[in-house]
């Protein structure tokens, strides 16, 4: 298996596991645990794995000049990343979040397309609109959904910031993993994230009353700290070392497939042709960013109006 294969199994994988966080997270701080106490759990605890997931490999010495790339990583991906989506997702609707994130791969296309001189092709641009238009249809649905409803603005808006902040994040960290190993880079991102998540997460997290959780609970908070941190975290910077950010962040378009189909196994729903369609629309729209190759795709500079 080559390693671009297995570089889009872990980001597939990835996917899956985000998916099903939006269900759980949600369920976690419905009493439990508050957003910000929750971060500070999920942030110590994936470190805590990381460092001694690692702990038996050699040190790889880090040059100090990347040690302000790693901070600015930390806050991107960990700290900001992370607080601004369970706030927001705490605030507003599954629905709301899951529309507002797939904004991500979007940014990511603008922000690489300046920094690393990306070409937006054709193919990269009817891909991500086919996966947008899939992701929306599929959440949306037959409901009325209004983003701006003044209950949810804010969480709306920090659900957004979590988006760009996302973004940023794989474009920063995409030189740090073709310089160092993935470990090395992801124990120093998370080390760094815990610093920034410290004087936020540390009260809320104080105030959790462990007696008051049940065994489902429990299990719900132990897979958002090893699956949706650990492991997904794991994956990400693993497929970054092959893939481009771009295609990275184009997988961010299956997470409302999941989030809905666990949804319909948990509240015991069918599966409707419009569900159906807005799956075919996500895959199509994965399948043209991520294995279209260049050379028959034709530069956006270059497309007549």
């Amino acid at each position: 298996m080559s390693k671009n294969v297995k570089a889009h199994i872990a980001i597939f994988i990835v996917g899956l596991i985000y998916g099903l966080n939006y269900l759980i997270a949600k369920d976690v701080m419905q009493g439990y645990i508050q957003p910000r106490g929750f971060i500070f759990l999920r942030v110590i605890g994936a470190s805590v794995l990381f460092w001694l997931f690692h702990s038996s490999a050699k040190a790889e010495k880090i040059e100090r000049k990347d040690f302000v790339r790693i901070a600015f990583c930390g806050l991107t991906g960990v700290a900001l990343n992370q607080m601004m989506f369970f706030e927001g997702l705490n605030l507003t609707t599954a629905i709301n979040a899951s529309i507002i994130m797939t904004s991500s791969p979007i940014l990511v296309l603008l922000i690489s397309t300046i920094v690393f001189k990306e070409r937006l092709t054709l193919a990269k641009i009817i891909g991500i609109s086919l996966g947008a238009a899939g992701a929306i249809y599929l959440i949306v649905g037959n409901n009325e959904v209004s983003l701006l409803e003044s209950s949810t603005s804010l969480g709306n808006l920090f659900v957004f910031v979590n988006a760009f902040s996302y973004s940023i994040y794989l474009i920063l960290v995409k030189p740090l993993m073709a310089k160092y190993e993935a470990l090395t880079v992801i124990k120093w991102v998370f080390l760094a994230g815990f610093i920034f998540v410290l004087p936020f997460g540390t009260q809320q997290f104080l105030e959790v009353e462990w007696n008051t959780m049940g065994l489902k609970i429990i299990i719900e908070v132990a897979f958002v700290v090893i699956f949706t941190t650990f492991i997904a975290y794991l994956f990400n910077v693993f497929a970054l070392k092959t893939l481009s950010s771009t295609v990275v962040s184009s997988y961010i378009y299956i997470q409302p497939f999941f989030a809905t189909a666990a949804a319909i196994v948990l509240k015991v729903e069918v599966l409707t042709w419009p569900q159906v369609v807005a799956a075919a629309f996500i895959f199509s729209g994965v399948y043209l960013v991520s294995f279209s190759k260049k050379k028959t795709s034709k530069p956006i500079s270059n497309i007549k109006s």
